[in-house]
């Protein structure tokens, strides 16, 4: 059977998602206001159009503060910020649409299970089964500062992720099927007898009751996640349907895909193929590929090369306004999140990158391949991709808003189509259907 691509837009709820400073790009969000739901209604319209199975929100809790020891160039130059909460945009999204989904990046370190659990069920109903979870912990020290919060070792915050999950997992599954009984002549609506109270006391949390909400359409949200660290791939390997990584080659991306399903079979008896492998991509698609290289060209000019470093500097928890940009980023070491880093280091195949260079690259589109060219050459590296990388699908990394994603629907979407490539119609209605399937 021919191996169709699954496709998601990647973005934040902000005035700038992962390609530094294209809100200043001249056809970025024309007539548009990021502030308000028609924006929001009509890109999820837009995807949903292509079939995509979600619109895919990042997150990021505060502005970096490590560049210069302060976020001002995070402030000046809308690096990711300012960015709204992400999940208060999911109803507007999917009350827009009828089959896309939408993935809200939520994270564990500031926020009790309880009340994420009920903040998932009640978007999954809102929904009709359409929510995915991104799992993540906090990374960066600006998170850790801003809610007051001493920052936890890479290890602790793995062990409490572990234990966060597990309860999770109890209180979503504390309702038995049969419980509601909704009897108007007795007045009884639930069995209280197969609505169970969770009685969980463990080394790093505590509760006491009954999941709040009862179950809802997927019962539990998609959960996704995108581990890169030896704990991470773990952890992604163990709980996740589906994992998104960023990878800047197709060598890398097939080392990635064969050790995480090389993890699913022999560490977790998982059977290959159930958890989808989406490998982020970030496209520049004309007509014709001189037009397509001068839209790449005009993407790259609007990138401000300080606010490309702090960037840089956030994600990977180094303050790289102290180092000569000339220096090799292969000679450093950073603490934050490595597989991004690592994007970087084999953004040329392994050879030597600067930091002044890699700055530019990251603020690209975070060090994934960026493809550019006519709707046929892009299809042809997704194939490749597919095909010698492992790939199930694909994260869109946005440019300018909302052209990119009606570009790629209108131009790419087709000639995918019409190599039976992609689907021609959603086959669920819930986002695990969609997701699971070949097409």
């Amino acid at each position: 059977m021919t191996k169709k691509a699954h496709l998601l837009g990647f973005i934040q709820h902000g005035v700038n998602s992962h390609a530094t400073g294209m809100w200043r790009h001249p056809k970025d969000k024309v007539n548009w206001n990021y502030a308000r739901p028609e924006y929001w209604q009509h890109m999820a319209r837009v995807m949903e159009r292509g079939l995509f199975d979600a619109m895919f929100i990042a997150d990021e809790l505060a502005p970096y503060n490590t560049h210069g020891g302060n976020s001002d160039p995070i402030v000046k130059y809308a690096v990711q910020c300012p960015t709204h909460e992400p999940s208060t945009i999911a109803p507007i999204i999917t009350g827009a649409t009828k089959n896309l989904g939408v993935g809200v990046t939520l994270s564990t370190a500031f926020e009790h299970p309880y009340s994420m659990c009920r903040r998932l069920s009640s978007l999954d109903h809102l929904s009709e089964g359409r929510v995915a979870w991104n799992i993540v912990s906090s990374y960066s020290k600006s998170e850790w500062d801003a809610y007051g919060a001493e920052m936890t070792e890479r290890a602790d915050r793995y062990g409490r992720l572990e234990e966060y999950m597990e309860l999770c997992y109890k209180l979503w599954n504390s309702w038995e099927d049969g419980a509601i009984v909704a009897d108007k002549a007795s007045g009884i609506y639930a069995d209280p007898s197969k609505v169970h109270e969770v009685n969980h006391q463990g080394e790093y949390f505590r509760c006491k009751g009954r999941h709040f909400v009862a179950p809802s359409p997927q019962g539990q949200p998609v959960l996704w996640q995108a581990g890169s660290s030896e704990r991470g791939r773990d952890f992604a390997a163990k709980h996740a349907e589906a994992i998104f990584a960023v990878h800047p080659t197709i060598a890398r991306m097939r080392q990635y895909s064969d050790d995480l399903n090389s993890r699913l079979k022999t560490k977790f008896n998982r059977k290959l193929g159930s958890v989808k492998l989406i490998y982020g991509v970030q496209t520049v698609v004309a007509e014709t590929r001189s037009e397509a290289q001068a839209k790449y060209e005009r993407i790259q000019s609007c990138i401000p090369p300080e606010g490309a470093l702090a960037w840089m500097s956030g994600h990977f928890g180094l303050d790289f306004s102290k180092y000569n940009l000339e220096e090799k980023i292969q000679n450093i070491e950073v603490p934050g999140i490595q597989g991004l880093f690592e994007s970087i280091l084999y953004a040329r195949d392994g050879a030597p990158v600067s930091i002044r260079e890699a700055a530019l690259i990251y603020a690209q589109g975070m060090g994934m391949p960026v493809l550019v060219g006519t709707a046929s050459d892009i299809a042809d590296k997704l194939e490749l991709f597919m095909e010698e990388g492992g790939a199930d699908g694909f994260m869109l990394a946005a440019t300018y808003t909302p052209g990119c994603f009606e570009e790629f629907v209108d131009l790419v979407v087709p000639e995918l189509q019409r190599r039976n490539r992609y689907r021609t119609a959603y086959p669920g209605k819930t986002l695990r259907e969609n997701l699971v399937s070949n097409g």
